[in-house]
């Protein structure tokens, strides 16, 4: 039987500068590497280069973190908007470049004049996911929508809202489970529940349930032996990422222990 592949976000290296970030990739105790195109770590043809002469060298498999700060693919503000999907847009054509297995992206944010516009964030954000969705497609690149936090002001915290998407786009667009966002809401178990089918990707941390801390697998509230034992009853054989910024060799360790 398969069992899900144990990856690591270098999300944990971000206030490194790109080149460290690139030496750690052949000393992580897995080949699968989830890559945060921001920040200090922005793609562009000279790193892509680099990151897949490591992935020869290491034997690494890809996947990509789209940029999201300053990101709102729900926002109201035209020059806001086009600003974020001109940044998205270049990122899957690096994710297409470095041959990433999947590309994970962000919803949409509420902000203070939405109050305004109801639901004109979540329209807007429905009519983006479809175009990224159809350049994905053009590109041959997986693409999964994460849930966030609804205390954060973002949309897509519980199933119901993922079902209205799906309901909006007719999209088989899949699901990164993030359990430390999923945690805050009290919804790991409903995701599992409800959503299994469409779960293609999962980033694990861990919280004390009130702050995303991204703490290291075993430092939360966060039952990972629970977990583990549905993802296995769903059949679940996909990555699981650990995007921890603490304990993150012991979180790799721990979460192969835990699916052997």
């Amino acid at each position: 039987m398969s069992r899900a592949k144990v990856g690591v976000s270098m999300f944990y290296c971000v206030g490194e500068s790109f080149n460290r970030m690139v030496k750690r990739l052949g000393t992580m105790d897995t080949k699968y590497i989830e890559l945060f195109d921001d920040a200090a770590h922005d793609l562009n043809k000279a790193r892509i280069l680099q990151l897949k002469e490591a992935a020869k060298s290491y034997g690494l498999t890809y996947s990509i973190h789209a940029p999201f700060s300053d990101v709102n693919i729900g926002s109201i503000i035209k020059p806001m908007l086009n600003a974020s999907l001109k940044r998205l847009k270049q990122s899957l054509i690096n994710a297409s470049a470095i041959d990433a297995k999947m590309w994970v992206f962000h919803p949409a944010q509420r902000t203070g004049i939405g109050q305004f516009y109801p639901d004109a964030d979540f329209k807007n954000m429905c009519r983006n996911i479809e175009m990224l969705f159809a350049q994905a497609e053009e590109l041959g690149v997986n693409i999964a929508l994460e849930n966030m936090p609804g205390k954060y002001w973002f949309l897509m915290s519980t199933p119901e809202e993922f079902r209205r998407m799906y309901r909006e786009t007719n999209l088989p667009v899949g699901i990164t489970l993030d359990l430390g966002h999923a945690n805050l809401e009290g919804q790991i178990q409903p995701f599992v529940d409800e959503l299994a089918d469409k779960i293609v990707h999962i980033h694990a941390s861990n919280n004390q349930g009130s702050e995303d801390q991204h703490n290291g697998v075993d430092d939360g509230s966060i039952d990972y032996v629970a977990f583990i034992e549905s993802l296995k009853k769903i059949g679940y054989d996909k990555t699981i990422i650990v995007e921890s910024i603490t304990n993150v060799p012991q979180s790799i360790a721990r979460l192969k222990q835990l699916l052997a």
